[in-house]
């Protein structure tokens, strides 16, 4: 297990941390952007096979012995404080891409298994990044990106301030561009227990002040992810046809763990 003790990080932006901004003067106006697929919550079981699918699919290319663990839905994805996200096409239904969010609001991160978060993350209200799947070709690319912006979107709408994620190369360098911060800067790439010891990369992203370190760094996703409305994009629990993990559970649904 990795301890905080192994560094004493203590960032600038973590002393002097700019404050999320209730507006932005002048900020651009939005522009509306259709899309040939949606991105939204998991409802049902049907839709939850359809992550698993392309989860599967996505592990397969580059891990094919973690892969061949993810053929079923994993218990977590029906727990307390979990969602899955689900990009899919509009003209077929098929599934093109899938993440999971499961927040500290009931319990703590199954990355907690493997790492002990540094004091600046204790008692924040958090959320875990995994099991990020995006179809291959070239519509992989605007499906990662709105599925990132997914993710950002559910974390503003439920009072997530930091998001964690433990990432392997050379997805850790996607997570470095959208700003993500190491969590244990110079411990490289560690063994993780929870994730069958494959060297991973603890990063962390605080919230609450992404919009301004995004405009002040000039980052080439501002505008896409906050200046432009999808309404394609639908990351909220309103609907009544939301899936329902401990209903489901109820029903004596068994789903194949691998945490």
């Amino acid at each position: 297990m990795i301890h905080p003790t192994t560094s004493a990080f203590t960032p600038r932006h973590h002393i002097e941390r700019l404050r999320p901004r209730i507006g932005i003067p002048n900020e651009p106006a939005m522009t509306e952007e259709t899309l040939p697929f949606t991105v939204r919550l998991v409802r049902n079981q049907d839709d939850l096979n359809k992550a698993v699918q392309i989860r599967h699919s996505a592990y397969a290319r580059h891990m094919p012995a973690v892969a061949e663990t993810l053929r079923s839905p994993e218990r977590i994805d029906t727990e307390d404080g979990v969602v899955v996200l689900l990009a899919e096409s509009k003209l077929d239904g098929s599934p093109l891409g899938t993440a999971r969010i499961q927040t500290n609001q009931f319990q703590r991160l199954g990355l907690e298994e493997s790492v002990e978060f540094p004091d600046w993350l204790k008692g924040q209200t958090l959320a875990h990044i995994s099991r990020l799947g995006i179809i291959q070709g070239t519509g992989g690319r605007l499906v990662k990106f709105m599925l990132f912006k997914g993710l950002f979107k559910y974390w503003e709408q439920n009072g997530i301030e930091w998001a964690v994620v433990a990432a392997r190369a050379p997805l850790d360098r996607m997570y470095q561009q959208l700003l993500f911060e190491d969590v244990f800067p110079g411990q490289g790439f560690t063994p993780l227990a929870h994730m069958n010891n494959i060297p991973h990369r603890v990063m962390a992203f605080e919230v609450g002040t992404a919009r301004e370190r995004w405009t002040l760094a000039n980052h080439p996703l501002t505008d896409f992810i906050c200046h432009t409305d999808h309404p394609d994009l639908d990351v909220s629990h309103m609907d009544p046809a939301a899936y329902a993990p401990m209903t489901v559970q109820n029903q004596q649904m068994r789903f194949h763990a691998t945490l």
